[in-house]
């Protein structure tokens, strides 16, 4: 999976929040305001020009959508500084995850907990028992993960400790915590669902008498 540049401050491209493409950016910290003043026998069109104070308006070369900034934050659209789903991701899950990263800026410990019970969800998803988190995190590590996803899962092991069950909140979870978690996600799809799918399609889209081959070979 290609590594994701979220959007960041002043920063020159980025993957656009509204139309999900990496594409250059344009700054601005002015608008321009249109009035129309209406007379009973003419229309008089006239602009203003506004500065924003702290604030900052960034446009999509590529939708042409903008996004808006106040000090060194995202605060329109809401979901600019998540990283969009892995779309393997089953159903049931991407729709935990889209709803957590709706409300992930306004409550962080609801999308916390929306995203564990995700989790609990893909690690049923890909042959584990899914009762508690840590165990199936525990038995995935023991399976052999390169050292990257050794290292995320051990994070979730941290960051979801025995005390927070899937679906519940916990009062030290915060936004940060929040946006691991969405990672991690997408880092477990890719290894477990993502790079066995892409391999079995390239498999598959072998000629007919090599696979067969490669079965008689293989027995």
């Amino acid at each position: 999976m290609l590594k994701m540049i979220l959007p960041n401050l002043k920063a020159n491209s980025f993957v656009c929040p509204h139309c999900s493409v990496f594409a250059q950016q344009t700054w601005s910290t002015s608008i321009q305001c249109y009035y129309d003043d209406f007379a009973p026998n003419e229309q008089t069109t006239y602009h203003r020009d506004y500065y924003l104070d702290n604030t900052q308006i960034v446009k999509c070369k590529q939708c042409h959508k903008i996004s808006i900034w106040i000090s060194d934050s995202m605060v329109f659209p809401l979901t600019g500084n998540v990283e969009h789903a892995n779309p393997d991701l089953p159903q049931e899950i991407l729709d935990d995850y889209n709803e957590a990263k709706g409300i992930v800026n306004i409550s962080p410990r609801g999308a916390a907990a929306l995203l564990r019970l995700a989790l609990q969800k893909l690690c049923i998803q890909i042959g584990e028992k899914g009762k508690n988190i840590n165990d199936d995190i525990a038995s995935l590590v023991k399976k052999g993960l390169p050292v990257q996803v050794q290292q995320a899962l051990d994070s979730i092991r941290v960051i979801g400790n025995n005390a927070v069950h899937p679906g519940t909140l916990d009062i030290k979870d915060n936004n940060e915590i929040a946006i691991q978690l969405f990672r991690f996600i997408n880092v477990i799809c890719e290894y477990f669902i993502s790079q066995p799918k892409r391999i079995n399609e390239v498999f598959t889209s072998l000629p007919e008498k090599d696979i067969i081959n490669i079965e008689k070979r293989d027995k």
